[in-house]
């Protein structure tokens, strides 16, 4: 079975109770067992990741009934009833009302096991088909937001997707430059908070009073030149998300009252002793470990675990190569639009000299970059001299090799489906040196499937 799928098990009877949890267990099943159908009313939510086994006859709520509720909860809820002989009339009907099967008692241990192993079975196929699609329904536009086709990207956008409907508070690592706030917008847009506001804060250098205002709000006369009362960002944010980017440079003093908000869910404006409720998902942006800076006594380490439910990481442009003549192509459309320029040719020559930046300010670094070229300004060298034109350090020659090599093994993947024998004509080069290569860069055809 998949990992994580489960069995809700009601059963009145003790004993049989008893007897039905060691099957499910036995068999490799995850059970959790309820004597009554309203303890298992909670556990039934849409997208629930398991089966409902339940008796037909049970005091309080029936069978029946909890079905019928499992059923208008998900319809592709598989939901198998117990019966007696005496009930199989009713037990046919519940089948022609939704009920996936129905066992008839007294059953086997391998009668039940069978039947909900197969119920789990399919079960795991519909979610899993859910999963795909949601995937497929978004694929075009988050790709089109997060640019690259980096395994590393690839990955990330998929987390995105994964966890945007999760209210789990988020972290975000990620060097400067390297888009931490894109990342906190896109797990906004995706999920189910997308039609609340999304609101940002920069954490650095702020002073204490300006910081509570700002994120809690004000009262009117609460300190001077508080003329009226002020929203604050997780008012404005409430049903959806509030992104704290630079945590890390949040003082000690405000990472306390955070803390609180996270643990509470309330809050005050400054000025007020009224409680509001707080109802927005956190996702923090941050440049440093903050582990380690917890274990200096900079930042709390309570408040870390609070943040890190969710934890994003960005590559920065270095370990991404393969991506930057796409971002780069992007770059200079933009800026061709905005400036009203003509598109400028990008030369193979540029692109080579492009790959082989170290790029310490990533993609915001390379945006710049792109913009300079597209109105014929000569670019800047970055803070460690490895800018882009004439008497900029080089990479070394096998880092752009290497990157080459990649860039065109990848390519001819990804045209070829992931079929590493059609890969090999395309290329020019007989089986064991492209599967020598692939396993000295770290490919896998796998990835372009």
């Amino acid at each position: 079975m998949s990992n994580n799928m489960k069995v809700l098990f009601v059963e009145d009877d003790a004993a049989v109770r008893l007897g039905g949890v060691q099957a499910f267990r036995l068999s490799g099943m995850e059970v959790q067992a309820f004597e009554r159908a309203e303890h298992a009313l909670r556990y039934i939510e849409f997208g629930f990741p398991g089966i409902l086994v339940s008796d037909l006859r049970l005091p309080g709520m029936s069978g029946l009934s909890l079905m019928d509720h499992a059923i208008e909860t998900d319809a592709s809820l598989p939901v198998i009833l117990m019966t007696g002989h005496g009930d199989i009339p009713m037990a046919v009907d519940a089948m022609r009302r939704g009920a996936y099967d129905f066992v008839e008692k007294p059953y086997s241990s391998e009668q039940l096991v069978d039947v909900a192993q197969r119920a789990l079975e399919k079960r795991r196929l519909t979610l899993d088909l859910w999963a795909v699609r949601q995937a497929l329904a978004h694929r075009d536009t988050i790709e089109a937001k997060i640019l690259g086709r980096s395994p590393a990207i690839d990955h990330l956008r998929r987390m995105i997707l994964d966890l945007a409907d999760a209210d789990a508070n988020a972290l975000i690592l990620g060097e400067t430059g390297t888009g931490k706030e894109l990342v906190a917008r896109s797990l906004h847009d995706y999920g189910r908070r997308k039609g609340g506001n999304f609101a940002a804060i920069n954490c650095a250098g702020i002073p204490e009073l300006l910081f509570e205002s700002e994120v809690f709000g004000h009262e009117a006369g609460s300190f001077t030149g508080a003329i009226k009362r002020r929203i604050g960002k997780i008012e404005y944010a409430q049903g959806g998300t509030l992104f704290l980017d630079e945590i890390e440079t949040m003082q000690m003093s405000l990472q306390v009252k955070l803390l609180r908000l996270l643990q509470e869910k309330k809050f005050e404006r400054v000025g007020s002793n009224d409680l509001l409720k707080m109802d927005c998902r956190i996702v923090a942006g941050t440049k440093v470990d903050l582990l380690e800076l917890a274990a200096l006594k900079h930042f709390r380490d309570d408040l870390y675990y609070r943040l890190g439910v969710v934890v994003l990481e960005i590559p920065p442009l270095r370990d991404r190569r393969e991506d930057i003549p796409m971002l780069f192509e992007h770059f200079v459309l933009q800026a061709a639009a905005e400036y009203n320029k003509p598109v400028p040719v990008v030369s193979a020559s540029h692109v080579r000299d492009l790959m082989s930046r170290q790029w310490p300010g990533n993609v915001r670094e390379l945006r710049n970059v792109a913009e300079r070229f597209t109105l014929g300004m000569p670019t800047r060298v970055d803070t460690t001299g490895n800018g882009v034109g004439a008497g900029a350090g080089k990479a070394s020659l096998e880092t752009q090799l290497n990157s080459f090599e990649r860039q065109l093994i990848e390519e001819a993947l990804r045209g070829c489906s992931g079929r590493a024998a059609l890969a090999c004509e395309s290329l020019g080069v007989p089986k064991k040196t492209l599967y020598d290569k692939m396993r000295r860069l770290g490919i896998s055809s796998e990835e372009f499937k």
